[in-house]
């Protein structure tokens, strides 16, 4: 199926953020749409490319409408984060998200329920925004992840040198000398971080799950929205050879800390029938994805459609 894609920039503080619309040409715009967001150090490029590959492609060539952002200074949205910018997590979360979840209603006829789909750390965001504020609960039709986990409890040689030497202490004293984490000049990851997004996303993976900005407490909020039933249904996606930064025993630990009652686990490993014990990034960017675990996920969308019709 040929499939367009488009950039959309949306007002926000002072710049734009970036939405990259995938879609079929003359796409049936009465179907829920699918939203992905990207995780830290990283941008909406995860899931997409110019040249079509990639999870967002693959969905909108099997006939869905796909959203995919930049949250503020990443990827196309503007401006790009420079010494001084200030916008953290909790941003994304309280302003970004809800902004960005109305537009994408705005576009689409009756107003259909949406598909919410985060990567890595991307989900964790997702996750927040749900059980903070009952117009997700009651608006979105699926969270589906990847390599998410709200933290890291898992013990090894590679988790103290990446995380508590490299993430915790390395890449602190980065953002102080640049005013922001140059993760990409670092060659640390795909795109950057403000100093508070890493401070907070630091404090939450070895602590608490509260809101800097506020103290709104996300943990307590995760237990409430379960205990109501207001949990939309989840699928959480990890790989075996992710060894750290989506550890499969941490993506366990979020499903239980959330108290999901309707959601669905994958090890993507051989020994599970898939092609590869895939890794953090390449279970969305690994060449032989679209032909192994995305057609898993085209069919979860498509089983979606039919529940709900």
């Amino acid at each position: 199926m040929a499939i367009e894609q488009h950039s959309i920039f949306i007002p926000y503080l002072d710049g734009k953020l970036h939405l990259r619309q995938i879609k079929p040409v003359n796409a049936d715009m009465s179907k829920p749409p699918i939203f992905m967001l990207h995780g830290a150090m990283s941008n909406g490029r995860v899931f997409y490319s110019d040249s079509g590959k990639g999870l967002a492609c693959f969905l909108a060539e099997s006939g869905f409408v796909v959203y995919v952002l930049d949250t503020y200074g990443r990827g196309l949205s503007t401006p790009k984060l420079r010494r001084g910018s200030k916008p953290g997590q909790g941003q994304v979360i309280r302003d970004q998200l809800p902004l960005i979840h109305h537009y994408i209603v705005s576009l689409h006829p009756n107003n259909p329920p949406i598909h919410w789909c985060g990567h890595s750390w991307g989900g964790v965001l997702m996750a927040s925004a749900i059980s903070r504020f009952p117009l997700f609960q009651e608006s979105i039709a699926s969270l589906v992840t990847f390599g998410t986990k709200r933290s890291i409890k898992i013990k090894s040689l590679k988790k103290w040198m990446m995380v508590d030497i490299g993430w915790n202490k390395v890449a602190p004293l980065i953002a102080w000398s640049h005013g922001y984490l140059a993760a990409d000049r670092w060659r640390m990851g795909m795109d950057n971080e403000s100093r508070s997004s890493l401070a907070q996303s630091i404090d939450w993976v070895r602590g608490d799950w509260i809101d800097h900005d506020d103290g709104f407490d996300y943990g307590k909020a995760a237990i409430n929205t379960a205990k109501q039933g207001k949990w939309p249904k989840a699928w959480f996606i990890a790989g075996l050879g992710d060894e750290v930064l989506g550890h499969p025993e941490d993506v366990l630990r979020m499903i239980q800390e959330c108290q999901f009652s309707d959601v669905r686990y994958t090890l993507l490993s051989k020994a599970e029938g898939y092609r590869h014990d895939y890794g953090h990034a390449d279970m969305l960017t690994h060449r032989d994805a679209a032909g192994d675990h995305f057609e898993q996920v085209k069919m979860w969308y498509e089983q979606s459609e039919g529940a709900s019709s």
